[in-house]
């Protein structure tokens, strides 16, 4: 607006436009709400009255629906409404989703600030900065016309008797309507933002997409737990299953060679294949533990305890089964907390303790070690938070010099009974 090009472009008339549609609409409203107010008001004393007061607050949804198509005259951002679609269908569920809604509520006051008070000040805009002008510039129009030459009335308070006083009104005209349409945009723009914090406020929009943004992304959290559990399905059905065959082979074909360099180059190639199997089933039990899948996080826990090469305490019991991909991230967090305990502590002992109770699944990792544990120093825990904080569970580290470490992960989940799950 601040560029005289402002002026030559469509903006002033898109702005006439969306005030004078929302002075027909804020009547049109006006007469409607009424109508439906006095309807329901003499029906109030029947069974049938009752019901159809709803209708007075769920007019503010077509209002406001309208409304939002009328923005597309003057802004450019696209404006979607706050309602949520109901979880059954059926009239009876859409009403009572669409009461108890605050983007309902909002919308009728929107539709009630609209009848009373906006539309009125719409139509005074338009009239003063749009038709006064208009007729203040058609004067000279008006003396050829109407006052036959003779004289005119502009604006039914100014007489013009002669032509330079007709020509002089209408350059007046041309400056007013300039100064008008500066008004219009800027009445325009203030409309259309109540308008739209009113009926499609944008951080309605930040909030859907925030809620959205965190849906996707446990969904991808499933997806890739899916694909984790189909590799380590994959390579122990399949590639371990034949090195398990080739070791066999190996060593049958060892014990049938007769001494000599070929006997020599079986016992070698077996010993690699047993190195490779080894190998090949610490790779699948680092994916998804089988014990995990199968028995679940007690015993994946414990199974997880009794491999560390530090001594560990396991103080851990729950009577069910978390959901799979809090189950596995609670795993891959005390793995991970206890191949640090066995590679950075120097401690003697470490503990694992956790539970559930309140609706949250906890666990803790603690050790009698040096302390001093960073994070950022490439760790894995940095990574290990981003994946809690995806299931919206927390992870917390305490490891002051001299120590000891505590590493705390909570999950908010609910548990299965465990034979639900193995079924």
């Amino acid at each position: 607006m601040s560029r005289p090009a402002f002026l030559l472009s469509w903006w002033p008339w898109r702005s006439a436009a969306y005030l004078t549609t929302g002075a027909v609409a804020g009547a049109v409203t006006l007469v409607a709400l009424v109508t439906v107010a006095v309807v329901c008001g003499t029906l109030a004393l029947t069974v049938v009255g009752l019901p159809l007061l709803a209708a007075v607050v769920l007019g503010g949804v077509p209002v406001a629906a309208t409304e939002r198509l009328r923005l597309r005259l003057v802004d450019r951002a696209p404006a979607a409404g706050q309602h949520r679609d109901p979880t059954v269908p059926g009239l009876w569920a859409w009403l009572t989703t669409r009461l108890r809604e605050r983007a309902t509520w909002r919308e009728f006051g929107h539709a009630l600030l609209f009848a009373v008070v906006l539309w009125p000040i719409d139509a005074l805009l338009v009239t003063v900065a749009l038709l006064v002008p208009l007729s203040v510039l058609a004067t000279p129009l008006l003396l050829a016309t109407v006052g036959d030459g003779r004289e005119t009335k502009v604006l039914k308070a100014w007489l013009v008797t002669t032509w330079p006083g007709a020509f002089g009104a209408a350059v007046l005209g041309v400056l007013l309507l300039a100064l008008g349409a500066y008004a219009l945009g800027a009445a325009a723009g203030a409309r259309a933002g109540l308008a739209r914090l009113l009926t499609a406020p944008r951080e309605g929009d930040l909030d859907a997409r925030v809620v959205e943004l965190a849906r996707s992304r446990v969904r991808l959290v499933d997806a890739f737990e899916a694909e984790r559990r189909r590799i380590e399905r994959d390579l122990h059905d399949g590639a371990q299953q034949r090195l398990v065959g080739l070791t066999m082979a190996l060593g049958l074909a060892r014990l049938d060679a007769p001494p000599g360099p070929l006997a020599d180059h079986l016992a070698k190639a077996h010993e690699e294949a047993g190195k490779a199997l080894a190998e090949l089933r610490e790779l699948i039990r680092g994916i998804h533990p089988k014990i995990l899948a199968d028995y679940g996080l007690e015993a994946a826990v414990a199974d997880a305890a009794e491999r560390s090469s530090v001594p560990v305490d396991v103080d851990f019991e729950l009577p069910g089964r978390p959901p799979q991909a809090v189950e596995s991230a609670a795993y891959f967090v005390v793995r991970e907390a206890l191949a640090n305990v066995a590679k950075h502590s120097g401690a003697d002992r470490a503990q694992v303790h956790g539970g559930h109770r309140g609706g949250r699944l906890f666990l803790q990792v603690g050790d009698d070690g040096r302390g001093g544990a960073d994070p950022s120093a490439g760790s894995g825990l940095t990574g290990l938070a981003d994946r809690v904080s995806v299931l919206d569970g927390r992870l917390s580290l305490s490891s002051p010099p001299g120590g000891p470490t505590l590493l705390r992960v909570e999950f908010p989940c609910a548990l299965t009974e465990a034979a639900d799950r193995c079924a």
